[in-house]
This record gives structure tokens, sequence and C-alpha cells, in this order.
């Protein structure tokens, strides 16, 4: 099959021929790739940054947000047939361990990833497992919605936690309207009554949030932090979600939190550097948010039938990848790139 592989840091994706996966387990899934989203993590491995974290052995596939149709299942499999339509669960967990049995799974102790710790979806087939497949209507096709099985997941995830302390009357102001955030934002709109206030230095990005959702959109222009003490009378917003988190987000979203606000990280890139008085005397919080529960998926997947979440994508044919990458580091890409095998 052709497959999109990282064979040193640093170097473009060689597109080449390798071996297709095979079944080992009854409990395997494979999935003929519709669509495979592009994340700026696919930058952050390109560059080393997950070397260490992932003890991956290169070369290999990368892509991690995945979506397509059943083309193989192990014996065990019971919830999906051959030709259904699914989305990709960003995990292939056990099921057995504490986390997952809390329903916790992306926490699992057990866990592969890929497209971060074993061949990924950059590539014609993809191998998971049954407990990561999540069923879709068949009017679903893969290439509009890949990109939820990641960035909409982290965006739903760390949403579904803000939710719990945005109310009537509250602001959350959101940093990024990209390809996360245009998701967080119309998760917001679905699942909060608060005020949304979108930051991005882009006019197009902006004008990308009011379409999803936002109240008011603010631009990055250095004067952003006073814009928004300014609109909240001094206080500052009940919640910060930063999908940025480089690039003087985090002095900024720490300068328009509310005293006991909460700070939810998902952009990385920089460190956050706050004196840990300032943390106490404020009552402030940092919330890390990493993907999300295969039940966060299957929730996003029911406000996207219902039409409250809805991709901006580009497609880009596999063969491509390392244009697609380029652009998406460069800024040139709105929403979402998706990469789309010849065979899809």
């Amino acid at each position: 099959m052709i497959a999109a592989r990282l064979h040193k840091y640093h170097d473009p994706l060689a597109v080449e021929q390798i071996a297709e996966p095979q079944i080992t387990a009854p409990h395997d899934v494979i999935v003929r790739v519709g669509g495979a989203g592009l994340c700026r993590t696919d930058l952050h491995v390109q560059e080393g940054q997950w070397a260490d974290k992932s003890g991956v052995q290169l070369p290999y596939v990368l892509g991690h947000e995945n979506a397509g149709w059943v083309h193989e299942i192990g014996s065990a499999v019971t919830n999906v047939a051959v030709g259904d339509t699914v989305i990709v669960h960003p995990l292939v967990t056990c099921g057995l361990c504490r986390a997952c049995r809390a329903g916790d799974d992306v926490h699992c102790e057990n866990s592969e990833f890929p497209g971060i710790s074993v061949d990924g979806g950059f590539a014609e087939l993809l191998k998971t497992n049954a407990r990561s497949v999540v069923k879709l209507d068949p009017t679903l096709h893969p290439q509009d919605i890949a990109a939820l099985a990641d960035a909409g997941l982290t965006a739903y995830h760390a949403i579904k936690k803000a939710a719990s302390v945005l109310y009537p009357g509250s602001r959350a102001v959101v940093i990024g309207a990209g390809g996360l955030g245009h998701i967080g934002i119309q998760c917001l709109k679905a699942m909060t009554p608060a005020e949304i206030i979108v930051i991005d230095p882009s006019e197009h990005a902006r004008a990308l949030a009011a379409e999803s959702g936002a109240d008011v959109t603010v631009a990055a222009d250095g004067t952003q932090a006073d814009t928004i003490l300014e609109m909240t009378d001094g206080k500052g917003a009940e919640a910060i979600i930063d999908f940025v988190g480089e690039r003087g987000a985090i002095q900024d979203g720490v300068a328009m939190l509310r005293e006991a606000g909460s700070y939810y990280v998902i952009g990385y890139g920089e460190n956050i550097n706050v004196p840990t008085i300032d943390i106490i005397s404020r009552e402030i919080n940092f919330i890390g948010n990493l993907v999300g529960s295969y039940n966060d998926l299957s929730e996003l997947m029911t406000l996207t039938a219902q039409g409250k979440v809805t991709l901006h994508t580009s497609a880009y044919p596999l063969e491509a990848v390392n244009d697609a990458m380029a652009d998406l580091d460069q800024g040139r890409l709105q929403g979402r790139g998706i990469l789309v095998a010849d065979a899809a």
C-alpha cells in the first residue's frame, strides 16, 4: 500500500510502498482510510518533539485523525462489520486497566497511539481495534469528518470540562480560531450559555469564528488583553480556552483570566511561567487536555449528526503530504487539512 513515513526527524515525509497491516489478534480492525487529518502535532512529531515521549522507532507512518470504512476484522469483533463507515478514536486501548474500566480510556495503561507511537493513517490502510471504532451513518463521508477524531475530540473534551464553570452571564475567551478553535467555538455554542469571545490575528479566522458561533471577535494586535479586561469591567473571563499555547498566548491568557478562573490548555509550544503565589492568591486553575474518551467522541458525533458541529476542511492527495504540512506550518491552511489516498 501507499503510505507517508517519517525516516528522519526534520526531514520531509517519504511517500512510498509498504506492506499492508495484518490481523494478528481477535479484536483487531483494519480500516480503509477515507480521510486523515493534519494536525500541528504532526509537525511536532516531524521536529522530534515526541521522540522521547513516544519511544517510536523510525521509520513509521504519521496520522492520528482518521476515518474510513472497515476493511477487515478479527475473529472476536462484533460491533462493526466489513464495509461499515467508522471514525477512529486516536488510541488503541486495552479495556482491562483501571482507567479503561472507569471510562477514562485516554489514560489507558496499555495503550498504543497510531500516528504517534505506532503506524498511523497517512496510508491506505490503518490497523486499530474494536474498542476504537465508532460506527457512523453511511451518509457521512470520512473525508468530511476525519479531523473530528482528534482535533474535534480534543476541543470537545476541553469544552465539556469548561461547561461546568460556565453559567448564564459568564464569558469564555477562545484563543485561536483555526483548525481546533472553530470546532471548540461550535461546542461552546451547543453546550454552554456563556458569551463567546474569540481572539485571533487573522481576519479570515475571525470571520470563521463568527460563522461558528462567536458572539464577539477581537484582533490579536498586542492590545487584546486590555480589550478583554475593558469588556469585562477589569475582572477578566471565567474561562480561557487556549488553542495556541505559544507566541505569547499564555501570557495574554493569564492576564485575561478572572479571579478563581480556569485556564484550559490545548495548544502547546511554550511553558506556563506563573509565580505560584499568583496561582494561590488568585486561586486560578490550569487544566490540561489530552484527546478525549471514546464516549466523548461518540457524543461529538451526535452533535455532528445534529448539524451543531461542522468542519471547514481543505483536501490534499496523500502524495502532496509535504505541501499540506508546509501550508499548515506557514499558516496558509484555513480550517483542517485532510489527506486522501487515491483509493479512497
